[in-house]
């Protein structure tokens, strides 16, 4: 919506805008622990596809994850999203779930290869219908220095 206002001294343009959309992406830190391996592959095929990550024994990451929501600044507290809020369920919904677990024993893993690009998604899929009021834009998590991986959704949430 556009007005002017007429002073004395000059003619001001004001223009009211739609309410203005902040995204703040919060990180979280959880170890968890996970072997590569597809049950449709040989061992062959495994060791070669999945290397060091296919050890029997599995191996960890100390994974570094970070939510990004986006809304608009609520103007009475100037924020986008109470923290208050937002990590106690980040902690209910990913923290207590995935910190120190074995990925390879979590439902979510019994028929797919725990990669953390599938872990990344999980972990979307998990937020998104946890979140009102508040538009999840992405999740990213830091395997190691080198690898990171983002996923920002397909528009709904997958049970």
């Amino acid at each position: 919506m556009r007005r002017m206002i007429y002073t004395r001294s000059a003619t001001v343009e004001v223009t009211q805008s739609r309410a203005m959309k902040i995204k703040l992406t919060r990180r979280y830190k959880f170890p968890a622990s996970h072997r590569l391996h597809a049950e449709s592959l040989s061992v062959e095929q495994n060791r070669a596809t999945y290397g060091k990550c296919n050890n029997p024994h599995g191996h960890g990451h100390n994974y570094a994850v970070e939510v990004t929501v986006s809304g608009p600044v609520d103007p009475v507290t100037g924020m986008v999203v109470n923290l208050g809020v937002l990590d106690p369920l980040v902690k209910d919904v990913v923290l207590d779930r995935y910190d120190h677990a074995n990925l390879n024993a979590l439902e979510e893993f019994q028929h797919a290869v725990p990669t953390t690009e599938a872990l990344c998604r999980a972990i979307y899929q998990r937020l998104l219908p946890k979140l009102s009021g508040i538009h999840l834009e992405q999740v990213r998590i830091e395997e190691t220095r080198k690898n990171s991986f983002l996923y920002a959704g397909e528009g709904k949430a997958v049970s």
